[in-house]
């Protein structure tokens, strides 16, 4: 009999974490859930989550801080977890703008710290996330984990960098496994207030308009969230190890047991269409406040994610018209419209 493996998840109550945690427990791993449960957006959210992820018995929840001096250290001692996946971190281009300083504490101090926790109880892989930001002003796509990433356009992407290159330090100086996620553009049921499928479902669905960025000429790289849950999974499996015999596609360091990868659908959908798709989920066709572009954003994204089916054999398909479909139905389902 397999011996049951311990996972600690940062940001259990967030999003994707919320969802990786359902994943993780049912593959059978005991399952620590961190969470800050900050008023960033509707706490009441994070903790239906949480109340979710509770009805399992192998589900542990810790309500703490991650920046807080000793909480990781404590968490990491006690339950020496085979896995860690870092989750938790202060999301959102725009607000980064506003309130810089919880970006400093959240994304920097709080990495540190799990580095720190790491570097005294050292599990077998760990996983960061990252973001698509992190390309900043590339304007070659689709983005590889290979291109050069050195203009951040938004203090988020800035500090997710920073943790990149934190995390290669101490997978260098430690021998840390450690894997960077760079996602694009997660959605899905449970999804967060502020983001963009949450905020227009809402509007149109009442009859209100909806601000569209850059008069509609975006595209993103959407990514549904089981999808990425799926990714997640595969990559725990497949940690880093230090090695000079790297590929040119390969993202990994000639000098650490770290890699980045990419986890997208490699198919942007523009602006417009991802409207039209939320407009025939609900029936309602959506009144157009057409704005310029928002500081700090970017027009495009695009994932080359071969380096995912490279190492895991996955490669992410939902297409944005079902997964915007399943988001509406949990969203009417959830606040009963």
């Amino acid at each position: 009999m397999t011996e049951q493996r311990t996972a600690l998840v940062t940001g259990s109550a967030g999003f994707i974490g919320f969802h990786l945690c359902q994943r993780l427990l049912r593959d059978g791993f005991r399952v620590i859930g961190l969470d800050a449960m900050t008023d960033y957006y509707d706490v009441a959210l994070k903790e239906r989550r949480h109340q979710i992820l509770l009805q399992s018995e192998g589900f542990t929840a810790c309500e703490d801080r991650l920046e807080d001096q000793q909480v990781l250290h404590s968490l990491f001692e006690k339950y020496r977890p085979d896995v860690v996946v870092h989750l938790a971190a202060q999301a959102g281009v725009r607000y980064s703008i506003d309130n810089p300083r919880s970006y400093v504490q959240s994304n920097l101090i709080g990495t540190h710290e799990l580095l720190e926790a790491g570097r005294a109880f050292p599990p077998a892989h760990m996983l960061l996330a990252s973001t698509s930001s992190v390309y900043g002003a590339n304007t070659q796509m689709p983005y590889s984990e290979t291109d050069k990433a050195d203009t951040q356009m938004s203090f988020y992407a800035a500090t997710k960098k920073a943790n990149e290159a934190m995390a290669h330090s101490y997978a260098h100086l430690f021998n840390l496994p450690i894997t960077m996620f760079r996602f694009f553009t997660v959605y899905g049921p449970w999804g967060r207030p502020d983001m963009a499928l949450y905020k227009f479902t809402r509007n149109i669905l009442a009859g209100e308009p909806i601000d569209v960025y850059n008069h509609g000429e975006m595209s993103r790289d959407f990514t549904y969230v089981s999808d990425l849950v799926e990714a997640i999974r595969l990559l725990i499996e497949a940690a880093p190890e230090r090695s000079k015999d790297i590929a040119q596609t390969d993202s990994l360091s000639p000098v650490a047991p770290w890699r980045a990868v990419n986890v997208g659908n490699s198919e942007p959908v523009k602006l417009m269409d991802f409207i039209a798709a939320i407009e025939k989920a609900t029936g309602k066709t959506a009144k157009l406040n057409m704005m310029d572009m928002q500081a700090g954003d970017v027009p495009a994204t695009w994932a080359n994610a071969q380096l995912l089916k490279d190492l895991t054999g996955y490669q992410p398909q939902t297409s944005v018209e079902q997964g915007v479909e399943e988001f509406v139905r949990w969203y009417r389902d959830y606040y009963q419209t």
